[in-house]
């Protein structure tokens, strides 16, 4: 998501340098606006942001000459509102006497946009930083201190999140408070600063305090005070030396960003289901979905195995048939047919994927229902949907998607729940603790199974039913970033033609659902009497054990959840195969991150 570093010194000096430096130290984690201000003695706040890269921004307004004794800099990865100056951070209150950053969702923004201007505030954009900020005005307004302030506005704010803000008559001092987000305070010689992340603090102190969920910060130049935001209680905690390298710190001690991204699936699942929950977004999309005469899923690559599983969850619990189709292929077949009455989701990460972008070109002029799911705002993507729902995962570093392919599919389960006819709801507060487990219980049985497969230079992932759209991701996740060739493909489509492939100890990979495991048995057995080696990625199942010579076990959270699961030792099987043959995952030969040419 967003980076936000903030300062407070001891003298006021030109803190431009400082700011830059902090936010160039940001930039990994992906932005589309940034921003700074700072304040100097005598409470002037000098504020300049913009849409662009750090360095652009900073040829044009100067950031590197702004001078204070506290600052703040802000990069902004848009989800609330498209990018643009006023949606950049930081933000002011109505006066300009307060100023403030976000990093996070605050998933309750449309309503408190509307109260802050019923009461009379000044909202200059849609952005959701500027809603952290006004949340605090309001309580200030009615005479509470800083610190009774923030804790009054994160009662308000839903979401998850951390933000930074200083009012300008209190000379000195700066606040910070963690509902969520990252958050980490730096003490230095005559400064105290805090950050989202340890890149932009590492290079001015290596002396850290960790900040916890429910915590706020004061910050003055020789000291910070932490308090627990549910009773303002004092919480005493030391500085501790940092003694990893900055590499180890964009990585959050992960050693690739691959491992990392994969580590962070629970809490942009978590950031996923907090906003569609409170999103007024989710209404008008599924309206367009269930009014639809036709409804097609169209992707490329990792998007389109989403799309794959996303349309059997609104077949199997919203009882509506939809279509998964590559870009490419939508055009030749389906575009010249559209009307009005049909409705085409099209899913890309960048928001900007040619051929899907040439589908949707080709789409408009039907007049059919233009419906984006995408992680970037502001991309073509977003710009030419009718209604679109963002992904909010951040920046996703590695090229081989992860977090991104995840949430497509949470997405898309979420809103066939929203929509069931049949079975029981989903109990949406588990999923991320179910996805954190099944990432804890089979990164060692993955690791086996990488070592078991890595010898091969080809091999098979089958799936059935749901679980297609899952082996294909986990076969493409294994071509991409270990160079070896792996086939996804319908597990009963094998004994047409490609089971002539298997021979003695030949590995072939089977992803199950839990309703589908005695089916499975079946497709096992073809393998195996012919001296394949049959591993299965399922929940556990005595009769599917009997069958196979490898098993990962994925939490049984029933038919459709476990679905999601399965994908994530598959993540993991790529991960430690690719490291063991010397592959760095996170770029791989010949490929990219957004394809946007034909």
């Amino acid at each position: 998501m967003c980076g936000i570093f903030g300062i407070v010194m001891a003298t006021e000096q030109q803190l431009g340098g400082v700011l830059l430096d902090a936010g160039r130290r940001l930039a990994y984690r992906g932005y589309d606006s940034v921003g700074a201000a700072t304040i100097d003695r005598t409470g002037r706040i000098d504020l300049r942001k913009d849409v662009g890269k750090i360095d652009a921004v900073n040829a044009q307004l100067h950031l590197d000459e702004m001078t204070g004794e506290r600052g703040i800099v802000q990069l902004r990865w848009a989800t609330f509102g498209a990018p643009s100056y006023d949606n950049a951070q930081p933000h002011f209150d109505s006066d300009g006497d307060l100023v403030g950053a976000h990093n996070g969702n605050i998933v309750n923004n449309v309503e408190l946009r509307a109260e802050f201007i019923a009461q009379g505030m000044t909202v200059r954009g849609t952005n959701d930083g500027e809603s952290c900020v006004h949340a605090v005005e309001r309580y200030v307004d009615q005479g509470l201190a800083m610190t009774e302030a923030i804790r009054g506005a994160a009662h308000d704010l839903n979401g998850d999140y951390a933000f930074v803000i200083a009012a300008a008559g209190e000379r000195g001092v700066m606040h910070a408070i963690k509902m969520g987000s990252g958050l980490v305070v730096g003490i230095g010689d005559g400064f105290t600063c805090v950050s989202s992340d340890l890149p932009s603090i590492l290079p001015l102190t290596d002396r850290i305090i960790r900040i916890y969920d429910g915590e706020m910060v004061t910050l003055y130049p020789d000291r910070v005070e932490i308090r627990r935001v549910a009773d303002g209680t004092a919480v005493a905690r030391n500085a501790e030396p940092f003694t990893e390298g900055m590499d180890a710190a964009e990585k959050g001690g992960y050693p690739h960003f691959m491992l990392k991204e994969i580590h962070e699936q629970p809490k942009v699942a978590t950031d996923l289901i907090h906003l569609l929950s409170a999103s007024p977004h989710v209404d008008p999309f599924l309206d367009a979905i269930e009014s639809a005469r036709h409804v097609y899923f169209v992707g490329c690559g990792t998007s389109y195995h989403a799309c794959l599983i996303g349309a059997g969850y609104f077949n199997r619990i919203a009882g509506i048939p939809a279509v998964a189709m590559l870009a490419p292929q939508f055009n030749e077949t389906i575009a010249r047919t559209l009307t009005p009455d049909d409705a085409i989701v099209f899913v890309s990460q960048s928001g900007e994927t040619k051929d899907v972008l040439n589908a949707v070109n080709a789409s408009r002029p039907t007049g059919a229902r233009i419906l984006g799911v995408l992680n970037v705002i502001g991309s073509a993507l977003m710009h030419a949907s009718d209604h679109y729902l963002p992904l909010t995962c951040g920046y996703e570093i590695s090229v081989p998607a992860t977090k991104t392919f995840l949430n497509q599919v949470l997405l898309f389960l979420y809103l066939a729940d929203r929509l069931r006819r049949t079975g029981d709801a989903i109990d949406w507060n588990h999923v991320p603790g179910l996805i954190a487990e099944t990432i804890a219980a089979t990164d060692g049985p993955a690791r086996a199974v990488a070592a078991l497969l890595n010898p091969h230079p080809e091999m098979y992932y089958l799936g059935y039913g749901l679980t297609l759209g899952v082996a294909m991701e986990g076969a493409l996740k294994l071509k991409e970033i270990t160079y070896a060739h792996c086939e996804g493909m319908l597990s009963s489509e094998f004994k047409h033609g490609p089971l002539s492939a298997v021979h003695d100890g030949y590995p072939v990979l089977f992803v199950t659902a839990p309703e589908d495991a005695t089916m499975m048995v079946n497709h096992v057995n073809e393998v195996t009497c012919r001296g394949g080696r049959a591993i299965a990625v399922a929940a556990e199942d005595a009769l599917l054990r009997k069958n196979v010579s490898d098993y990962i076990i994925v939490p049984n959270a029933g038919q459709d959840v476990t679905v999601l699961l399965a994908v994530l030792p598959l993540q993991l099987i790529s991960y430690h195969m690719s490291v063991t043959r010397g592959i760095d995952p996170d770029f791989p030969r010949n490929l990219s991150k957004t394809l946007t040419v034909d």
